[in-house]
C-alpha cells in the first residue's frame, strides 16, 4: 500500500554552489509512504504525517544554509555552539560563523535535490513506525511561466528562523505598468537579483570589527545579534546588493516600486513580489 500527501510542505533555504555560489531555493515536498496497514487500517495517520515528517523536515533543512560536506571547497570549524565555514566558490569565497542551528551539513559534494532529498529519507525514516518500510519524498520547485530569482538573506528582528543570517527562496515576480504585465521589468529585476545576497545596511559593518571571520578587501562583511545569536558574514562584493531598509518581502516590494518611480515618475507600478512559493506581498508606486 502507497500512502501520499502531495504538497506537504515547502522548504525554503540557501545552499553552496561551487559555481554560482550563495543560492536561495524554494523546493515544494511531496513525499510517498510504502508499507502495509497498522491497527487502525491505515499506513500512518495523515496527522502524523504533517506532525512528524513536516516538523522533522522544518528543523533539519527549512531555513538553513545547506553545506555540501563532502566538498573540497569546505572547511567547517565547530566551537561550542558556534559553526564557522569557508567555501570557496567560482565567484569567490563565502565565509559564515553561526549558531549550528543555522547550517545543516549534507553527506555530499554537491547540494541539489537529489542529496537533500536522500538526506531527509535518510534522517526521517527511522522516525516512522515499523509497518512503513519506504519513504519517498519528491522535491520539486514552483511551475511558473514567469521570470524567478534565487535570493538569501536574513532578518535579525525575526522571532523565527528567519533571522538566521543565510537562508532563502527561489522567487517570482511580476511588475505592472499602468496596469499592464511588464514583461521586461520582470526580466530585469530577475537578472539583477539572480543568485543574489540581499543584505541590510544596517547589517554592513567594517572587516576589523568581525570577531569571527576574516574578510578580503572586495568583500561585504555583516554581522548582528539575534535572539538565536550571533551572526557573521562575508560575501563578494559582486554576489551581493545593498538594501536601504530590512529585507522582508513588503520591504523588498516598496524598494522595488520606489526604484521603478524614479525612473519615470508618469507611471503607475504595481509590484507583485513572492517570498518562495504562493505567499509574498504588493506594492504601489
Amino acid at each position: 500500500m502507497i500512502l501520499f500527501v502531495r504538497d506537504l510542505t515547502v522548504i525554503d533555504f540557501s545552499y553552496l554552489c561551487a559555481k554560482r555560489g550563495m543560492l536561495g531555493e524554494s523546493y515544494i515536498v511531496d513525499v510517498e509512504l510504502h508499507g502495509g496497514l497498522d491497527q487502525t487500517s491505515m499506513v500512518l495517520d495523515f496527522a502524523k504525517v504533517k506532525k512528524v515528517i513536516k516538523q522533522a523536515i522544518d528543523q533539519l533543512v527549512d531555513h538553513k544554509l545547506a553545506v555540501p560536506a563532502l566538498s573540497a571547497a569546505l572547511t567547517i570549524d565547530s566551537r561550542a555552539d558556534l559553526q564557522r565555514l569557508t567555501f570557496q566558490s567560482a565567484r569567490g569565497r563565502i565565509s559564515m560563523a553561526a549558531p549550528a542551528q543555522a547550517i545543516v551539513a549534507v553527506a555530499s559534494d554537491e547540494i541539489n535535490e537529489h542529496s537533500i532529498t536522500a538526506f531527509l529519507q535518510q534522517q526521517i525514516t527511522p522516525l516512522l513506525p515499523g509497518n512503513v518500510q519506504q519513504l519517498i519524498f519528491t522535491l520539486r520547485p514552483e511551475v511558473s511561466n514567469s521570470f524567478y530569482y534565487h535570493y538569501s538573506h536574513g532578518l535579525k528582528k525575526h522571532d523565527g528562523n528567519c533571522q538566521r543570517i543565510a537562508h532563502g527562496h527561489r522567487s517570482t515576480i511580476q511588475i505592472y505598468t499602468d496596469g499592464m504585465l511588464t514583461p521586461r521589468l520582470n526580466k530585469y529585476w530577475c537578472e539583477r537579483w539572480q543568485d543574489i545576497y540581499l543584505g541590510s545596511a544596517e547589517d554592513l559593518c567594517s572587516a576589523d570589527v568581525l570577531q569571527h571571520l576574516t574578510a578580503a578587501a572586495d568583500d561585504y562583511s555583516f554581522r548582528y545579534q539575534a535572539a538565536q545569536g550571533w551572526f557573521e558574514l562575508t560575501m563578494p562584493k559582486t554576489h551581493c546588493e545593498i538594501i536601504p531598509c530590512d529585507t522582508t518581502v513588503e520591504c523588498l516590494a516598496e524598494y522595488i516600486a520606489a526604484e521603478l518611480k524614479q525612473l519615470d515618475g508618469t507611471k503607475l507600478y504595481k509590484v507583485v513580489a513572492y517570498e518562495g512559493v504562493g505567499k509574498g506581498a504588493i506594492a504601489v508606486s
